[in-house]
């Protein structure tokens, strides 16, 4: 039995530490009830979730990253109050901080589709679909997940990273959107790891702060069509 249900909690400020921990617990208790339903031969419905979260500022860098897209010294670092993780995620090394929405998705694909380069997809066009609501025109990079701004030119630029996990068809970490997000952090490292291309964000494009909580609302309702689910609060 497919569950389609998706429930939504936001979990305010949280260090990386503490939101990375809390993932791993539900992802396992996801995969430890599809264990039990194989062994026991029976269905019961594997639950999934989104949680928001915005985090104090960090740098993390995914299992395929390189260490020297890290432009910091450990002793800037803690000068500038920015720690750093090396994560199990997929992807390079990116920034999180205040001003930024960040999406962890941990769904049990077996009850949508089992394919993680068509999840990639699917998130890249909820944040383009939310962009394109602020009159902001999203798209995607052959070989480069996220979402940029005005590809193909000399201005391209990223204004949302992504980095998954998945075991068992169940994902894990997720997206990054930049709205009122301070982009100077992006200056001490190579972001994903790709030179020659900046960021930005929803503020600096349109000239203004724009309201977090509203822009949250706009991904989730995009995000429940393009994921043909309900989204519980």
């Amino acid at each position: 039995m497919k569950n389609k249900k998706i429930t939504v909690a936001d979990w305010g400020l949280l260090s990386y530490s503490e939101a990375w921990q809390r993932q791993e617990e539900y992802f396992s208790q996801i995969i430890d009830r599809k264990k039990e339903n194989r062994k026991q031969e029976v269905s019961f419905p594997t639950p999934n979730y989104l949680f928001w979260v915005e985090h104090p500022p960090v740098f993390t860098i995914g299992k395929s990253g390189k260490m020297e897209h890290l432009l910091l010294q450990e002793n800037q670092l803690k000068t500038k109050g920015i720690t750093f993780y090396k994560t199990n995620r997929g992807g390079d090394i990116t920034f999180h901080g205040p001003g930024q929405i960040v999406g962890y998705p941990l769904l049990d694909l077996d009850n949508f589709f089992t394919d993680i380069h068509q999840y990639l997809r699917f998130l890249e066009e909820a944040i383009i679909k939310t962009l394109a609501d602020y009159g902001i025109e999203g798209a995607r990079s052959d070989g480069e997940t996220g979402v940029w701004l005005d590809l193909d030119t000399p201005f391209a630029r990223k204004i949302c990273a992504m980095g998954v996990r998945a075991s068992r068809w169940v994902t894990m970490h997720g997206f990054a959107l930049n709205v009122n997000t301070d982009l100077s952090y992006f200056d001490y490292i190579v972001p994903c790891g790709i030179q020659g291309k900046g960021v930005s964000s929803m503020a600096q494009e349109l000239k203004k702060e724009v309201n977090e909580q509203e822009v949250k609302g706009k991904i989730l309702f995009h995000f429940s069509k393009i994921f043909e689910a309900e989204m519980i609060n």
